[in-house]
């Protein structure tokens, strides 16, 4: 192996241990959020509890739209790793729009919230579940951007082992934001209807 060689593994393998690292600070920092939720999700200042405020049928179709888009992603994986090109930029803009998708929505329910008075400085459950829907889709967007990057950077470069690489970890990170986004619903949305 060659020192340029084996200087872009180096490389590579101290990027990919950076994104195992901040993953696990990513889940410290939503395992706080939840705890905080939960805790707090009783205390509504005398406003409106969840099951108040929340459409379980409009969050479905934000789940709907976020599942989707996680197989998506990983259809475009495959097609990198089988060098399809243009079927890796389909997929992957297909992602970035079902991501756009949902990220519209959640900025709607937001906005519906917020001039119905229910706002994160009404109580204490409010201001719970706006920070943790809110850092959630923070970090949808953020993958978006992340996608959008990655589509430039493939379209230019192409399928190669690099790409694939960098893929992967786009990939695993979009997918981790599919997993919180299962524990929101279930914990913030379908619990804070039922109960």
């Amino acid at each position: 192996m060659t020192s340029h060689a084996a200087h872009l593994k180096e490389k590579a393998e101290k990027a990919s241990l950076g994104f195992w690292l901040y993953l696990m600070t990513d889940i410290m920092v939503f395992a706080s959020l939840f705890a905080t939720y939960v805790i707090l999700r009783n205390g509504t200042n005398g406003g409106p509890a969840s099951q108040d405020i929340f459409n379980l049928e409009f969050v479905m179709v934000e789940t709907f739209l976020l599942l989707v888009s996680s197989f998506t992603s990983g259809l475009a994986y495959l097609a990198v790793r089988r060098g399809l090109k243009r079927r890796a930029l389909v997929l992957l803009g297909t992602t970035i729009a079902l991501g756009i998708g949902f990220l519209t929505l959640e900025l709607y329910e937001f906005g519906e919230l917020i001039l119905a008075g229910h706002g994160p400085a009404h109580s204490a459950f409010l201001s719970a579940f706006f920070t943790l829907v809110g850092t959630h889709g923070l970090h949808i967007l953020i993958g978006i951007i992340w996608a959008i990057a990655l589509g430039d950077y493939i379209s230019k470069h192409g399928t190669s082992p690099d790409a694939l690489r960098k893929f992967s970890l786009f990939v695993v990170f979009w997918h981790f934001l599919d997993l919180v986004w299962i524990f929101i619903f279930t914990i913030v949305y379908l619990l804070g209807i039922i109960s």
